[in-house]
Parts: structure tokens; C-alpha cells; sequence
């Protein structure tokens, strides 16, 4: 969803002055791309989405006050979406790390969050992940994938709540057909839609159709946290 001028509208909040600021140049030179306000922290953060309903937050994982996954988790909870109405209720949120996995990268994950992106990454790959996060593209490529859920399988091991997280995911794949279930492995697997096609031998279409199913049966609310539960259930 983007704004009434066509435009993605983007959110950075982040602690760290030049790296708000270097978002802003980066973005800001993108056509189709508006940083409509910035935060220093979780709390003002808030407030600024709050205020200008973007599209996209870009959202720092570790800030004084009210850290990144706080923030991220009010957000996306059902209490905001239903208060800022239609509009709110597509918000998308990327986390930002200098980190390749993180306990809160994780936990942002599971929250709701649609990806996460290195703040190292190079300009032209930030705008792309915008763009394709506000297309509800998550981010969720293969080698983000094999690092994060090794963090997850890793975070599981040997724990009553990872056994919990694993009984649960079986439980909520047992609802999906073989196809629907075939479809979610490859989504563990950071597989896009496209690529699932061709490995299924499924039209992209038939491919979309299957992927809502299975957001829909699982309660997921994006591919991250269809790739999570599967990982969760030790599948991949």
C-alpha cells in the first residue's frame, strides 16, 4: 500500500543520528520513496507513526527508553491496528540490525515483523527491500533464512518452551493440505514465489492462492512467520 501521492511512505526510527540521517539520503533519492518523519527511540517512534500513518518503519532493534522490539510488538498488535483503521492495519515493519541474528531480531520476527535488513547494506539493496516490503514482499532470502532459523533451532534446543513452539507448529501444520504443506516447506526454505512455481511445477497464481491458505490456516500474518513455525516444528 502506498500513499495518495503513489509514494511508499517510510519511517526510520533509529538512536543514532548519522544512521537516520544516511537512511534519509538513501531513501530520499528513490522516486517513488517519501521519509515522511524520524524517531530517536521507541516511545517517539511510536508517536511519529502514529502521526503520519507511513507504509513502511524502518526500526532500529536496539534504542534507549523503548527498544525496537517493544515497539515493533505495539505496533503490530491487533489494539493499534483496529485504532488506526484501514490504513494502520497494512503498516509494515523492517527491523534493523548490525547483526546477522539476534535474540530480538528473532523475537521482532515473530512479533510480526516483515524482515530485517543490515544496516552495512548497500544502498541500492536497502531501497529494493523497502520496495518490496511495501509490496508485501517480505524479506526473507535464502542466506537470511539458513542464518536466522540456525539462531531459532539453536534458541529451541533442549528447552520446555522449544518444545512447546514444536508441538504448536505441528499442530498448526496438521491443518494443511499436502500441497498447502509442500508450499510452507518451501517458504522455510526462503523459496519465493517464483521459485516455488518452478519447483512445484505450479503457476505463480496457483502459488499466491496456496501461500494465502496457508497465512490464513497457520495465523500467520507474512511468509517470516510461516518460515518460523516451520522451522519450529524442525521441518527444515
Amino acid at each position: 500500500m502506498t500513499g495518495d501521492t503513489g509514494r511508499t511512505r517510510v519511517v526510520i526510527v533509529d538512536d543514532d543520528a548519522l544512521v537516520r540521517a544516511g537512511l534519509r539520503m538513501i531513501l530520499g533519492g528513490a522516486p517513488d520513496l517519501d521519509v515522511v518523519a524520524e524517531a530517536g527511540d521507541g516511545i517517539e517512534g511510536e508517536r511519529v507513526v502514529d502521526e503520519h500513518r507511513p507504509d513502511v518503519v524502518l526500526m532500529d532493534i536496539r534504542m534507549p527508553r523503548r527498544d525496537g522490539l517493544e515497539t515493533t510488538t505495539s505496533l503490530l498488535s491487533e489494539g493499534a491496528r483496529a485504532v488506526r483503521g484501514a490504513r494502520g492495519d497494512d503498516l509494515k515493519v523492517i527491523v534493523l540490525t548490525t547483526f546477522d541474528a539476534d535474540d530480538m531480531v528473532v523475537q521482532a520476527l515473530r512479533a510480526g515483523a516483515h524482515g530485517f535488513l543490515l544496516k552495512d547494506t548497500e544502498p541500492r539493496r536497502l531501497v529494493e527491500a523497502v520496495r518490496l516490503v511495501a509490496a508485501g514482499e517480505p524479506i526473507l532470502s535464502p542466506s537470511v533464512t539458513a542464518t536466522l532459523m540456525a539462531h531459532v533451532a539453536t534458541g529451541r534446543a533442549g528447552s520446555d518452551a522449544g518444545d512447546r513452539r514444536r508441538s504448536d507448529a505441528e499442530d498448526r501444520l496438521a491443518r494443511l493440505t499436502d500441497r498447502e504443506r509442500e508450499v510452507a516447506l518451501a517458504i522455510g526454505r526462503g523459496l519465493s514465489n517464483a521459485d516455488i512455481s518452478r519447483e512445484l511445477y505450479l503457476s505463480v497464481p496457483t502459488v499466491k492462492a496456496h501461500v494465502s491458505r496457508v497465512l490464513d490456516k497457520l495465523g500467520a500474518d507474512n511468509r517470516v512467520q510461516i518460515a518460523i513455525v516451520v522451522h519450529d516444528a524442525a521441518l527444515t
